[in-house]
């Protein structure tokens, strides 16, 4: 479990001007930004045509934030396009326990208990269970997109030179430099004093977001349709004002992605013009 992504964002994470100067008003169910134009989850689909990637950000025991995943998953399929899902919630190398799932093969308990669910996420299934019964319905293909925590830990406390040839090769590129993705970082972990340890944590939310866009693009090279697309189900510290997750996989295909950001429904409604193209509030 990414410890960033599990924090809950406080309004002004929102409201940074990273990607765009300027504030919209985001109306309860989608709003399209920076329009600020309420829309149905239809219009995610019809503003992906063409594009392979869609993000649906969360936060993780968001109930609410989950229902909208699945829904815009729905839309996807009823747009007419071939949908997979790629999770942060499950790492690489646990791809086989997902299969069978996708293929209508286990039962819930059996893909639960097999897939190791507890150990490798931890929050409540029955969450995230309307997007795992869409995948089931429609026999989307289903991909764990995450890296081994271990490989995190080690590069957060060691450094670049801690890592393996192996993880070298599944996450190819490490880019410290990207100065939007930093100001999104500080001001997630805003109060931790800086230094080595805050550096190190940094390094870690790097691999996370290298792993998981290293991961999705090599499914998406085996799925080269115009009809393919793929919807990446992470938490919203991964793909806020297109800094993250999304911007890795920008930089690696020059293509356009879209992001739709879910924030809570109690929070201040105002966020900023960059926070993704959408933003889904309960």
């Amino acid at each position: 479990m990414s410890v960033w992504a599990a924090v809950l964002v406080a309004a002004n994470v929102y409201q940074l001007p990273i990607s765009a100067p300027g504030l919209v008003e985001a109306s309860k169910g989608y709003t399209q930004l920076p329009q600020g134009r309420s829309v149905e989850a239809s219009a995610i689909a019809e503003a992906a045509r063409g594009m392979r990637f869609v993000f649906v950000g969360e936060s993780h025991d968001n109930a609410e934030h989950h229902r909208a995943q699945a829904e815009v998953i729905e839309a996807l399929v009823a747009d007419g396009r071939r949908v997979s899902v790629g999770l942060e919630m499950f790492t690489f190398d646990n791809q086989a326990n997902l299969n069978p799932w996708a293929q209508g093969m286990w039962s819930e308990e059996e893909f639960i208990q097999r897939s190791d669910w507890k150990n490798q996420w931890g929050f409540d299934y029955t969450l995230y269970k309307p997007i795992f019964d869409s995948v089931r319905t429609h026999r989307l293909g289903l991909f764990a997109l995450n890296v081994p925590r271990p490989w995190v830990s080690s590069v957060s406390r060691t450094g670049m030179d801690a890592m393996t040839d192996e993880m070298k090769q599944r996450v190819p590129r490490m880019d410290m430099n990207l100065t939007a993705h930093r100001t999104l970082f500080n001001a997630m972990m805003e109060g931790h004093p800086p230094g080595a340890a805050l550096d190190g944590m940094y390094r870690g939310m790097v691999m996370w977001d290298e792993g998981m866009a290293a991961n999705a693009l090599a499914v998406m090279r085996r799925r080269p349709s115009s009809k393919d697309v793929m919807v990446i189900l992470a938490g919203n510290g991964h793909i806020m004002h297109g800094t993250g997750i999304n911007r890795r996989i920008e930089m690696s295909t020059g293509e356009s992605v879209i992001t739709v950001v879910c924030i809570e429904g109690d929070a201040d409604a105002t966020v900023s013009k960059g926070l993704g193209q959408f933003v889904y509030r309960p």
